[in-house]
């Protein structure tokens, strides 16, 4: 029996959409180097609503996770709007430690901090994650999940260690010099701020996902792109991730709740479910929650800005900033060459000592005086940055003088 003209349609329709998927699966295959397929792709998108305690069964596999639900990432961030001057925020310290960690310099140091401690490797402590894998990750996203509709203003993420390259190098590389300094007010306008001002390392470039050689200093590199499929099947692979190091961070209740809980129960359940190691999907997570909370792969905040407008050391602009790290370098020159300078008069006299003058005397000493004028010029620029250091700190005080260097917006009786 002949079809009708419109039988004949409706064939050709349903012929070009199949095409149109096919060809479409095709390209998403050859994509990426064989990067696999979304996660649970087929599958109703969305969570479906986690047990009481925020986590799946342990036998389930990455593969059978659901996708979190399709969203643009960037779209749901909006610049928060600080406090009037003058009214408090309610703020919390979430630490991650091991049982060895040494924490008495918290109580001891910040007593009017509330400090929020897990012990990853001990699971009958008080806190504790589910699983003691991802570093930082794991701690980080049960405390999100746990405390999701009962957050302070601000929640600082941070290591259990005081003093440590992961702090700030004009803060004493102290934790104890830093959380007082955080300004929330800095926090709330962005949402997210990492507390590391320094770029190196992490910016302005890191990771590469399309990277497959694996390397030492990167060994998580060659594992990004699939994870990064596995984590934001709905967003498209970035060309590079970039953020300083070190997964310490501040963001605000705002900025948390703008990403829903679901999702960080997804998060977390990747964690517990991936087959990478601990270090490679804590490492891919450290240049991860930048996106996670700002919807950017690259985010590299000018240096001088996020001292002063994130702590409250503001030398005035980026080339004051790198005069004073011009002074550092000058002082560590000098030093090196006085030190050089000691070593070559030691063995001038070592070799008195052994084998007397006359052997000594066809050593070539060392530039006599050249120590008094090194330890003079050192001496000198030690003070010259301790001045900086103090017009830095006060200048930091006056709010005009932040909002200035940071190029935002300032009016009378506006605060920090």
């Amino acid at each position: 029996m002949a079809l009708s003209k419109r039988s004949i349609q409706v064939v050709v329709i349903l012929t070009f959409v199949v095409f149109i998927a096919f060809f479409h699966s095709v390209s998403m295959q050859d994509s990426w180097r064989g990067s696999p397929q979304r996660i649970g792709l087929g599958k109703t998108p969305g969570l479906a609503p986690p047990p009481a305690s925020g986590r799946i069964g342990d036998n389930t596999s990455i593969d059978e996770l659901q996708d979190p639900a399709p969203s643009n990432a960037q779209s749901a961030f909006h610049p928060g709007i600080v406090k009037r001057p003058g009214t408090n925020y309610s703020h919390v310290v979430v630490v991650p430690r091991m049982q060895e960690d040494d924490i008495g310099w918290m109580d001891a140091e910040l007593p009017e901090i509330e400090f929020i401690v897990y012990t990853a490797d001990d699971p009958k402590a008080p806190l504790h994650p589910p699983k003691n894998k991802g570093h930082e990750v794991m701690i980080y996203l049960t405390y999100i999940i746990d405390n999701y509709s009962n957050l302070p203003d601000i929640i600082t993420f941070m290591h259990a260690h005081r003093w440590t390259h992961h702090n700030n190098e004009l803060l004493g590389s102290d934790a104890v010099q830093m959380i007082p300094a955080v300004s929330f007010e800095r926090v709330t306008r962005e949402g997210y701020m990492n507390l590391r001002c320094h770029w190196d390392p992490g910016c302005p470039e890191w990771l590469f996902p399309s990277n497959t050689e694996e390397s030492l200093k990167k060994q998580e590199e060659p594992y990004v792109a699939k994870a990064w499929n596995e984590l934001h099947p709905f967003d498209p692979i970035p060309h590079v991730l970039a953020q300083p190091c070190c997964a310490q961070f501040a963001v605000s209740k705002e900025r948390i709740h703008s990403v829903p809980l679901h999702r960080f129960v997804f998060y977390r359940d990747w964690m517990l479910h991936t087959p990478l190691s601990d270090y490679v999907s804590g490492r891919i997570w450290e240049y991860t929650w930048q996106f996670v909370f700002t919807g950017q792969n690259t985010l590299c905040p000018a240096e001088h800005i996020c001292y002063c407008d994130g702590f409250g050391v503001c030398f005035g602009g980026e080339a004051e900033y790198d005069d004073y790290f011009e002074l550092q370098r000058k002082k560590r020159e000098s030093q090196k060459e006085l030190d050089k300078w000691h070593s070559r008069m030691a063995v001038v006299k070592e070799a008195e000592i052994r084998y007397g003058a006359e052997h000594a005397g066809s050593l070539e000493p060392p530039e006599r005086g050249r120590d008094v004028y090194l330890k003079d010029h050192i001496e000198a620029l030690e003070r010259e940055s301790e001045n900086r250091m103090i017009d830095a700190k006060e200048r930091g005080k006056n709010p005009q003088a932040r909002a200035k260097e940071a190029g935002r917006k300032w009016e009378e009786g506006d605060g920090f």
